[in-house]
């Protein structure tokens, strides 16, 4: 299953959504928002209704009235030019407003999101005088040379008890950890809740196909997680089945194809066989009966004695016999 391409993406909304879901009468999110008309998005907005609304989660305490969220999945890089391009996105929402300064700087913050340090970016904060904090676990707001209040959250630093949702998206998950994220999606009675979770628990059971395999295994775990699991190793399992199924349906007819071109290599043969043999029979017997002729004749055979003989011995018709006269 290492083929499978996880979407990242595709949880990051949905498991902030949840890391937030205290203040989420207060939020509105925006999904791939676009920054202008042309194909130019940032991953998240989240729009505060009321930009008094204090937020209570670590992540959410930067938060203003707008709020630039960009995520970097485990495999993009985080560089300083990353860095700059998501201040560059907030500069480009704070000036396509409908009218000029409509979105004040000040209720504008940025947050880039990544599961590891990025060890260069801190490296060149510090070679180049930026300064940074560390107010929480896996949460640093940058100080220096920036337009907008910025932080940089590593998702591996977060404490996974208290940010259960966004450390999930991670391809190096553990086995406790991932029974207590099934645990806590068993708790959920609203739909909205469910769906987002089905949406994170779909990438991480992607990423981490062989602690679920495990978790499937284990005697201890309840029937209620087996089926939360169920559908998304159902999705993995049918893409597996039209794999095996394309390639078993291509051996398959290549079989046939080999079984058929045998087939008709050998009626083919058999017909050619019969036609050759056939024909070396004929001609065996034309020439028997010209030496048959030629013996008789110099016997002094009348063509009439010939004729006879020709057909006693080569069981012809009589006109077939009297065509070697």
């Amino acid at each position: 299953m290492e083929d499978i391409k996880v979407q990242w993406h595709l949880g990051f909304a949905s498991a902030m959504n949840l890391e937030l879901a205290k203040n989420r009468p207060d939020l509105t999110y925006h999904r791939e928002y676009n920054l202008n008309k042309q194909a130019l998005e940032v991953d998240l907005l989240v729009i505060k209704k009321d930009n008094n609304i204090l937020i209570d989660n670590e992540i959410g305490k930067l938060f203003r009235k707008y709020n630039i969220v960009e995520y970097k999945s485990p495999n993009d890089h985080l560089s300083i030019d990353t860095f700059y391009k998501a201040g560059a996105y907030a500069s480009l929402y704070k000036s396509y407003g409908d009218a000029v300064d409509e979105r004040k700087a000040d209720e504008i913050t940025v947050s880039i999101v990544r599961e590891i340090e990025p060890v260069k970016l801190f490296q060149y904060f510090k070679e180049h005088e930026i300064h940074y904090t560390n107010p929480y676990f896996g949460i640093y707001y940058v100080t220096d040379q920036v337009l907008f209040p910025t932080q940089i959250i590593v998702t591996k630093k977060l404490n996974p008890a208290e940010h259960i949702w966004l450390t999930a998206l991670s391809a190096g998950l553990g086995k406790q950890q991932l029974k207590k994220l099934l645990e806590k999606i068993e708790t959920f009675d609203s739909k909205l809740d469910r769906e987002l979770a089905d949406s994170v628990l779909e990438v991480t059971v992607n990423a981490n196909w062989k602690i679920v395999e495990e978790l499937r295994g284990d005697e201890h775990m309840c029937q209620a997680l087996l089926e939360i699991m169920e559908p998304e190793i159902n999705k993995i399992k049918e893409t597996v089945k039209e794999e095996v199924t394309k390639e078993v349906t291509k051996e398959v007819t290549r079989e046939v194809t080999k079984e058929v071109t045998e087939s008709v290599t050998k009626e083919v043969t058999e017909s050619v066989t019969k036609e050759v043999t056939e024909s070396v029979t004929k001609q065996e017997r034309q020439k028997g009966i010209r030496s048959l002729v030629t013996f008789l004749r110099s016997s002094g055979q009348e063509d009439t004695e010939i004729m006879n003989a020709i057909i006693k011995v080569y069981d012809v018709s009589a006109i077939e016999a009297e065509g070697y006269l």
